[in-house]
């Protein structure tokens, strides 16, 4: 291999590095964003409801960190997978157009509750 091809390598791999985010900005970044996304969900209230029942919280946090740890390298591995096939431009467009859409049907959801609920009392 040619010693300037060589050089060009190191230099885009370099640049890479330089303009992707630093190593700490993406772990606050992350924890932050699951911890809010875990707070009061389903998971939080049966881990809540094991831990009552079982009388052992510690055998529970391990138990429910595990799953997490586990489902989370499921979603990391599939986003890589997804990063490596689809372009970052259609990823973000394809993500934007899947949360809006289950935010509408959410939206159906609740406003159908209200209603149903309405006419029932």
């Amino acid at each position: 291999m040619p010693s300037g091809t060589k050089k060009s390598e190191e230099a885009k791999s370099t640049n890479e590095r330089s303009e992707s985010p630093g190593f700490l900005k993406v772990i606050a970044t992350t924890f932050i964003t699951v911890f809010l996304a875990e707070l009061g969900d389903k998971t939080q209230i049966a881990t809540l409801l094991l831990s009552a029942q079982s009388g052992r919280p510690v055998i529970v946090f391990i138990g429910a960190a595990l799953a997490l740890i586990c489902s989370s390298l499921v979603g990391v591995l599939i986003g890589s997978w997804l990063s490596n096939t689809i372009p970052a431009k259609r990823f973000q467009k394809m993500a934007g157009i899947l949360m809006a859409g289950l935010g509408v049907l959410l939206g159906i959801q609740a406003t159908r509750t209200i209603i149903i609920q309405q006419i029932i009392a």
